[in-house]
């Protein structure tokens, strides 16, 4: 039993959706969650600058005597292996989950990702694939415009500009028959509906927080590192002014964050 909480680390908003499978999955858990809501966002970031900004995202939790830390950041994860730390406090990203979760899915061996461009042009997802399955074909498609437009909420099925979009996008995937999706940027849960409605139904759709979620539940239950329950909940912090967090966060959270949303510094990697 391990009474310390479990570190969430992502760009901004999006990684409150693996919070959820968090507090569904485990919730006698208590989460601190750090959103870099100053350096929002990462898709367009290099490579070293990725790996700066994820270490010192992972320092900060660390400084919270966390047990454990998600990177719930499907962008941030292409980097994980690269980030230098200390090894004490187990470290993991969504990649290997999701790609787990969609190998172990996939009956044609033809799986569709949907991600950020940053993710998409790193090939991780695709060399993870090949590793667990050298028959897997992977098609693989950016897609810049989602985040913006979610946090916009435009995220209903009643939505044209937001089926039109997700249409477009997912068009080469659907025609190359198929039939698993894995959601790479942890954004794209709150659009579910709309993607599955694209697919018409006919992929699996691999929700890369969740499976993330999932792996964490497991490994811990292995480590026998699972809380006792009495410090069950979770406390919020952001790299820019807070206001408006709640309110947006809520819907990625799928309830409303209580208690006030603080903001931190991080500290520095040269």
């Amino acid at each position: 039993m391990d009474n310390r909480p479990i570190g969430v680390f992502d760009s901004g908003l999006g990684g409150l959706t693996a919070v959820k499978q968090l507090m569904e999955k485990m919730p006698g858990e208590r989460i601190v969650y750090f959103g870099d809501t100053g350096r929002v966002p990462y898709g367009t970031r290099s490579r070293e600058t990725l790996i700066r900004y994820t270490g010192e995202a992972i320092d900060l939790l660390k400084s919270k005597n966390v047990k454990r830390i998600l990177i719930a950041c499907g962008t941030a994860s292409t980097v994980l292996e690269a980030v230098g730390h200390d090894g004490l406090t187990p470290v993991s990203g969504v990649l290997y989950a999701a790609s787990r979760a969609a190998v172990k899915a996939t009956k044609n061996k033809k799986i569709g990702l949907i991600a950020t461009a940053r993710s998409i042009r790193s090939g991780e997802y695709e060399r993870i694939i090949a590793s667990l399955d050298p028959e897997v074909k992977v098609i693989s498609k950016a897609c810049p415009l989602l985040v913006p437009l979610i946090e916009a909420g435009r995220i209903s099925l009643t939505d044209e500009v937001c089926r039109i979009v997700v249409g477009e996008y997912l068009e080469e995937i659907k025609a190359a028959g198929v039939d698993t999706l894995i959601l790479g940027c942890t954004h794209y849960p709150i659009i579910r509906d709309v993607i599955d409605r694209a697919m018409d139904g006919n992929a699996v759709l691999i929700d890369a927080g969740a499976a993330a979620a999932e792996e964490v539940k497991e490994l811990m239950t292995q480590e026998g590192t699972l809380s006792d329950g009495e410090n069950a909940g979770a406390e919020f912090y952001v790299s820019d002014f807070p206001e408006g967090f709640a309110t947006v966060g809520s819907m990625f959270l799928g309830q409303e964050i209580a208690g006030a949303v603080e903001k931190i510094d991080l500290p520095t990697r040269g």
